[in-house]
């Protein structure tokens, strides 16, 4: 049963809340109760828009588009809300909503990507398979 709107709004701003303590205060206490907040916004099946490029060829087909960090790790990316989009200097053009549980899942298989960085330009959570594994139940 797809999430309502309002509700997927309203968790993802208490993530991004949780996300900004965490920056002021980069504790294991902080960073525990922000892996527990995008776990409870996972269980209630929320969603983030992932960024989303067309495969060449002629089976053009949707994949996560990465994003390379300054130590030349790959990884995919994702948004909790339009306003964090806008916020992106390469204006993605392609997203999609996505059910955060199927996006972990899809981060954990792929080989070549190191996880899932939430909101890359602001208020940005960088969630590796190690702490992916920890937020899925």
């Amino acid at each position: 049963m797809k999430m309502k709107e309002d509700e997927n709004r309203r968790l993802n701003q208490a993530l991004e809340d949780a996300v900004q303590g965490l920056q002021k205060a980069p504790t294991q206490e902080q960073l525990a109760h922000t892996l527990t907040v995008v776990r409870r916004v996972m269980q209630a099946g929320g969603q983030w828009i992932a960024a989303v490029e067309t495969t060449p060829g002629a089976s053009a087909a949707l994949r996560p588009k990465i994003v390379q960090t300054a130590d030349g790790g790959r990884w995919w990316y994702a948004f909790t809300s339009f306003d964090e989009q806008m916020k992106s200097p390469d204006a993605v053009k392609s997203t999609f909503w996505a059910d955060i549980n199927s996006l972990f899942d899809a981060a954990l298989a792929a080989e070549e990507i190191q996880g899932i960085i939430l909101n890359p330009w602001h208020c940005t959570l960088q969630l590796d398979k190690t702490l992916i594994r920890i937020i899925k139940p």
